[in-house]
């Protein structure tokens, strides 16, 4: 196993870009095949393989991050997948401490939208490079050229494409390869079929006569002047600026009719990077290094309901794992042995008996992993960059059943650590409070109390508008701050103090007259 052979990315868009639609797709080329080679996915399925939540499947929407493995030309692929929804962007903001690159799904209608932008900028935040995928061109779309310079301008990011499609909509005769000099033909025949590879014809160059025999005259005189466009005005492809998240490699297709996702896989396998050192609060860890280091990204309870499991989400980051081996949490100074570590295939799971560097391995545990827990062979390292946001919306938590207040505790705390909600517990007063970043948060977390804690719940509003993290120079500076401020006070899940501010101005007065305390709005997590 070598982690020079791993690949591992998320897909970003916004909601209805195709995100789901590519992910399954990607899944079907690659022969779906997990790591033990025998997992395959049914591409019939009207369900994407990566949602699995009944609120998911209920709404059709992704609001949990799963992990894919799958092999391809001898490559190993572990694709992340994130939530679509916006209300869902601290959850998608870890995930992509985990990847070492991002596919960009855009809409060919509509370019660029405003989640794009959003997950595009937290991917410039950590130098996540990117490759570009224009989908929906089946359908009726803007300019390409439009399209291009939409991402230039609103992204600063420069664009070099791989492929240029031949018209569009019900016209949509394919793409051609601008590397490769070749036409590769789109047929609607062909969709949904496994295994099936679309016509190319091989050209010398788009003057080739080849080409008339498949399109039209309009067509190909308008594909000789859109690639002669291409070739003189786009810069020409740079690995290094690339890797660094400067320029972005596009491809043009349609998901849903299988058109382009070979291409883009082709692409991915070939610039996309292997995996890639990571920062601790220390030093820089390398992926070649002999000893095993990871952190935990993703807590999920519950994933299947038989077993009423929780697994941690683990990206190793150097070394050669095997199952069995000890390994140090840094963050409680405890070892623990990792004996039944787990790849991932959707639903689907194995035995990992082996990993390296880039890969994602499940580890299940009983409470003891965390989201930002950092774990190693015995090296006392601590991983950066996995953050808690300011929850933007606070709601008060109230039981159907008040004799059940010790199990909505358990449950919540729960729930907190995988990363669902935040808790707070007020320092006056019995009543807990959630904070999360957007309302579906709220949909998920009782619907989730509900299936697998059998506790009905609802949520009241408060008087706060958001909570801001407090640290003091010194242990008496803070307790003289609890003391007179309880009424507005709480804890986190760690006993951390947190200021529950009740508007913009409450919060900027208390900043004002405790000018040597900190109120944060971003707290990383394992600490």
């Amino acid at each position: 196993m070598n982690h020079k052979d791993r690949r591992t990315f998320a897909i970003i868009s916004h909601p209805d870009a195709g995100k789901t639609t590519l992910t399954e797709k990607l899944l079907l080329f690659g022969g779906a095949i997990h790591l033990a080679g025998d997992v395959k996915a049914k591409g019939d399925r009207r369900r994407a393989q990566s949602d699995w939540m009944k609120i998911e499947q209920a709404r059709g929407i992704s609001v949990t991050t799963s992990v894919m493995t799958f092999e391809y030309d001898n490559v190993v692929f572990n694709l992340l997948d994130t939530p679509g929804h916006e209300d869902f962007s601290d959850d998608t903001y870890r995930t992509l401490t985990a990847v070492d690159s991002a596919i960009m799904v855009i809409d060919a209608a509509k370019g660029i939208e405003a989640q794009t932008r959003k997950l595009f900028e937290v991917c410039r935040l950590r130098d996540v490079p990117i490759i570009t995928f224009v989908n929906k061109m089946d359908r009726e779309t803007r300019d390409p050229f439009e399209l291009l310079d939409e991402i230039s301008e609103m992204l600063a990011l420069d664009t070099i494409p791989m492929t240029w499609p031949v018209d569009q909509g019900k016209q949509f005769k394919g793409c051609y390869d601008i590397v490769k000099d070749q036409m590769i033909l789109f047929d609607e025949e062909n969709k949904g079929k496994k295994n099936t590879k679309p016509e190319t014809i091989a050209c010398q160059g788009v003057d080739d006569a080849k080409l008339k025999e498949v399109l039209t005259t309009e067509q190909h005189d308008k594909l000789k002047d859109d690639v002669e466009m291409v070739r003189e005005l786009c810069p020409k492809f740079d690995m290094d600026s690339y890797r660094e998240g400067h320029l972005s490699p596009v491809y043009f297709g349609s998901a849903l009719k299988d058109f382009g996702v070979k291409d883009l896989l082709d692409g991915i396998k070939e610039f996309a990077p292997s995996p890639r050192s990571r920062a601790t609060e220390t030093r820089e860890v390398l992926p070649e290094e002999k000893k095993v280091s990871g952190f935990v990204f993703k807590v999920q309870a519950n994933m299947d309901p038989n077993h009423r499991d929780r697994v941690a989400f683990m990206r190793l980051c150097s070394g050669n794992f095997k199952r069995g081996m000890k390994l140090l949490n840094t963050a409680s100074n405890k070892t623990i042995g990792v004996s039944n570590p787990i790849f991932f295939f959707s639903q689907g799971r194995e035995l990992a008996e082996e990993a390296v560097a880039g890969d994602i391995i499940g580890i299940p545990n009983h409470g003891t992993l965390r989201v930002g827990d950092t774990l190693s062979e015995g090296e006392k390292i601590s991983f950066t960059g996995i953050p808690d946001f300011a929850p933007e919306i606070l709601r008060r938590v109230r039981l159907g059943d008040p004799l059940k207040a010790k199990h909505l505790q358990r449950a919540l705390e729960s729930l907190a650590e995988e990363g669902v909600t935040q808790v707070f517990r007020p320092m006056l007063g019995s009543d807990w409070i959630v904070g999360v970043v957007g309302t579906l948060q709220l949909d998920v977390l009782k619907d989730r109390l509900d299936a697998e804690y059998n506790l009905e719940v609802y949520f009241e509003a408060t008087q706060y508008i958001t909570a801001r993290w407090v640290s003091a120079p010194s242990h008496e500076e803070l307790k003289k701050f609890v003391d007179g401020n309880r009424a507005s006070l709480g804890e986190d899940r760690d006993k951390t103090t947190v200021y529950l501010a009740r508007n913009a101005w409450d919060l900027g007065r208390v900043q004002e007259d405790w000018k040597n305390l900190k109120f944060s709005e971003v707290r990383e997590r394992g600490r």
